[in-house]
């Protein structure tokens, strides 16, 4: 499994064309259906009963880490979002989106004066919650104040052990296919990520890299990296569920 990964994206990489991979597959799945909120139907799929949850940190008056150039963590969070959301359904994966646009999830109905980000946390775990059979992957950029810090991270769930092997999978195809240089740990959850902490299904939380740091930052502001990105979430994800979900 492992080395037909290495090679289908050492080909991918090489003639630059990631988008034909799942454009070709959605060409082959006339049955893909789309719903507006992103939940998936798929007929004859080949994982019937298992979901992804893709969750596309922050947004709306929540940008969350921010370049010196300006990239919003919001905005790159829901890019890769749509680009593995699209790769996982033409593949006969069903998914669910969070968030498919700029928002916060809290109800605009309700006193939410002071409460918003705390609000939306609820409503993001609801969602996971309320899908049966869900493995939760959680999209997000990382900072800090020193520039020097960079490389993709997953942090995942205590609570459900294939958490840890589904962020173990993506750790390590981010150094096989993306960052040869990356040599950072997946790390257990705490209390201080919210979703991971109170989440009992499969549950990981991908910092994808710093947009504190020059380099990186303009790689995630091209379309091209981001595909790069969501193709490595993807390949993980389809090896999760081939060895431990299915």
């Amino acid at each position: 499994m492992h080395k037909l990964r290495e090679t289908i994206f050492a080909a991918v990489l090489l003639c630059g064309a990631i988008s034909i991979i799942w454009g070709i597959a959605a060409q082959l799945n006339p049955n893909h259906i789309q719903t507006d909120a992103g939940i998936g139907a798929d007929a004859g799929n080949a994982y019937d009963g298992i979901t992804i949850v893709i969750d596309a940190g922050h947004g709306g008056e929540d940008g969350g880490a921010q370049s010196a150039e300006g990239l919003q963590e919001k905005e790159v969070n829901l890019k890769i979002a749509e680009l593995l959301n699209d790769m996982l359904r033409s593949n006969g994966i069903t998914t669910v989106m969070t968030r498919t646009e700029d928002i916060l999830l809290y109800d605009r109905n309700a006193d939410y004066h002071g409460r918003k980000k705390m609000l939306d946390l609820a409503s993001r775990r609801k969602i996971a919650e309320e899908t049966e059979n869900a493995v939760f992957v959680s999209i997000h950029m990382n900072s800090f104040p020193e520039t020097k810090y960079h490389g993709l991270q997953v942090f995942y769930s205590p609570h459900h052990p294939q958490s840890q092997e589904l962020a173990d999978l993506i750790q390590q195809d981010a150094q096989t296919f993306l960052q040869p240089d990356n040599h950072r740990k997946i790390k257990a959850a705490t209390s201080a990520i919210y979703l991971l902490d109170r989440l009992h299904c499969p549950a990981v939380l991908v910092e994808c890299g710093f947009l504190s740091n020059p380099n990186e930052s303009a790689l995630f502001a091209t379309e091209e990296y981001r595909q790069e990105v969501a193709f490595v979430l993807f390949c993980s994800i389809m090896s999760y569920i081939s060895d431990f979900g299915a």
